[in-house]
């Protein structure tokens, strides 16, 4: 006797066999119990969710020897001719191999008008009935449409758009959608039961998901296991015979591009790929993955029929890790990489440098974000402050400036460098001692040549040192010719025009005092955060400069908070063009420095 493969096999025979088309079953047993049964049917939906068995059952229902009827006996001569398509009142064709209008009018047009040899009805089965030609459609209307009582047409397609609307219009349509993956599963776990096999639970999930919602899919797959591991199926062999990723490498995998890992990401793409595993299959897989994780962030309940509550309790964990806009971002950023995957020798080699960006894109803010923070520093809101990532390196700067938000990030690279020259005056004490014999101050700015401090026969050409140190002892003449108010109203100005994008941090204090070699700048307790900017390593040591540069001589700042402080806006000393905000967001040194690390480019929204 010969082998009947599990699709054929277990093919439904009823109703209530049907899987996952409950909505369809259900509509097809109340018009035959109501007796409203349509002259022309159509069903639609992807391979292997059951279009042509149902047409079958249907056929079986109403030519059964107690038909019509809910539930066929299966056991009658109609029911036994249907079942191994040998029924002469069911005729049942592949449009694809009779798409001629002749063929059609000799199948149909010019058979319609004789009874039924049996049953109660005539059925004309077409399957893939969108292959069809124009000329065919065009010669079946008029039959469609008015058929003789006795002729019921049911038709199957995969792509209901090639199918003429004048036909659709003569025909009842139902949708049969994916069957899920754990009715897939739950059915392939009794049929193992049936025929003796050992199938474990994580090789029937393996199974359903590679399917994608197929049922005849899935069947063909066990038949092929069965074939290869004999009685016994474990999950590995699944994943080796047909190349699958197990649902815990793809997790792991996101798992370490959220934790910017590139170390451990490379080298799970690398093992799958030496496992000779498909990695556009891989690529597919973690696509998946990531709109599973969009759609259980968005709706969690949405998934539970498609996906179960044990495998969606991780995806709920996972997807918390990650915003909507980010989810969004790395689904169109693989999805790229995949259409490029499919032509390229060297897939492997693609897949790392979408790994890469992917975790890049996590690691940088967006450009909306950086204007979120601006607005809300402008308006006084309160920011709330990132925590850093995983795989993140700290980052060796004081602790005022360590909790700034995601601005500071762009001068991260340089403050190392910076910091150094704030510390470099104090080792300078000596130097007022070689300075005492200079009768003049006058030179100092203009000697050009180094010179050892041993020549004491040359006392102007010692102030040449490299250090702007000797000239602390000698400022004083410079303080008493700017006053407090005139200085900071000059040093705001400057800063408006130079650096912009701090003017409203330096604006929320005040000048407080004026000392030698150093001065004070105040700011009251609800302008901490203000203060914390100003604190910063890059941002310190331009206003210090500038402050040295405005009075003539080095000028430390200190910053202190100060209670009861009232602080007055200081008005503009002229009247500037507007500029476009996009250009002064360009000329901010920040910025600048931000577009030449990342290589980067702003554009307009």
């Amino acid at each position: 006797m010969s082998y009947t493969v599990f699709a054929r096999k277990y093919r439904p025979q009823t109703f209530d066999d049907v899987i996952g088309q409950e909505h369809i079953t259900t509509t097809l047993k109340n018009a035959i119990e109501q007796n409203r049964l349509a002259h022309a049917y159509i069903f639609v939906g992807p391979r292997g969710t059951g279009k042509t068995s149902t047409a079958r059952i249907m056929a079986k229902a109403l030519n059964c020897v107690n038909g019509p009827t809910l539930h066929p006996c299966g056991v009658c001569d109609a029911c036994k001719e249907i079942a191994a398509g040998t029924s002469l009142d069911v005729l049942e064709f592949d449009a694809a191999s009779n798409t001629q209008v002749d063929k059609i009018r000799e199948l149909i047009i010019d058979n319609v008008k004789y009874a039924p040899t049996r049953g109660a009805y005539k059925l004309y089965i077409v399957d893939e009935v969108h292959m069809l030609s124009t000329s065919s459609f065009n010669a079946l209307l008029k039959t469609l449409e008015e058929p003789p009582a006795h002729v019921k047409f049911i038709f199957a397609t995969t792509d209901p758009q090639k199918v003429p609307t004048t036909i659709l219009s003569r025909c009842q349509r139902f949708d049969l959608k994916r069957i899920p993956a754990p009715l897939i599963s739950n059915h392939l776990l009794g049929i193992a039961a049936k025929e003796g096999i050992a199938l474990s639970n994580g090789a029937a999930d393996t199974l359903a998901r590679g399917a994608e919602g197929g049922m005849r899919d899935a069947e063909s797959m066990l038949d092929q296991l069965v074939a290869f591991c004999g009685n016994t199926i474990e999950e590995e062999d699944v994943l080796t015979v047909f190349g699958f990723t197990a649902r815990e490498t793809v997790s792991s995998l996101c798992d370490h591009l959220i934790d910017a890992n590139v170390p451990d990401a490379l080298r799970l793409i690398h093992a799958q790929a030496e496992a000779g595993k498909d990695l556009s299959r891989l690529m597919n897989d973690l696509i998946t993955h990531l709109r599973n994780l969009l759609v259980s962030k968005a709706d969690p309940d949405g998934m539970k029929d498609d996906l179960g509550e044990e495998a969606l309790a991780p995806l709920v964990e996972q997807s918390e890790r990650l915003q909507m806009s980010q989810l969004l971002e790395l689904i169109e950023q693989f999805a790229e990489a995949e259409s490029r995957m499919k032509w390229a020798p060297n897939k492997k080699m693609h897949f790392e440098i979408a790994a890469i960006r992917a975790i890049q894109t996590l690691s940088q803010a967006s450009l909306s974000d950086v204007l979120d923070t601006l607005s809300a520093l402008r308006d006084g809101k309160e920011i709330a402050r990132p925590e850093p990532r995983v795989a993140a390196v700290p980052r060796p700067v004081r602790p005022a400036a360590a909790t700034a938000p995601a601005k500071p990030k762009i001068a991260a690279p340089v403050r190392p460098a910076e910091t150094a020259p704030v510390s470099k005056p104090e080792p300078a004490p000596p130097l007022p001692v070689a300075a005492a014999p200079l009768p003049k101050p006058a030179p100092l700015p203009v000697a050009a040549a180094p010179a050892p401090k041993a020549a004491s026969p040359a006392p102007k050409v010692e102030p040449a040192v490299p250090k702007s140190d000797p000239v602390e002892p000698k400022p004083q003449a410079a303080v008493p010719e700017m006053s407090i108010e005139t200085l900071w109203k000059t040093l705001v100005t400057e800063v408006r025009r130079d650096r912009p994008l701090i003017a409203m941090w330096v604006e929320a204090g005040m000048l407080l005092d004026l000392g030698k070699d150093a001065a004070t700048i105040g700011f009251p307790p609800d302008a901490s955060l203000a203060q914390e900017y100003c604190e910063q390593a890059t941002n310190r040591k331009f206003l210090q400069d500038l402050a040295s540069r405005l009075t003539g001589h080095p000028l430390k700042l200190r910053f202190v908070k100060r209670e009861g402080l009232a602080i007055e806006p200081v008005a503009a000393l002229k009247t500037e063009p507007a500029r476009d905000p996009l250009e002064e967001f360009k000329d901010d040194p920040l910025i600048r420095k931000a577009l030449e690390i990342f290589r980067a480019e702003i554009q307009p929204v």
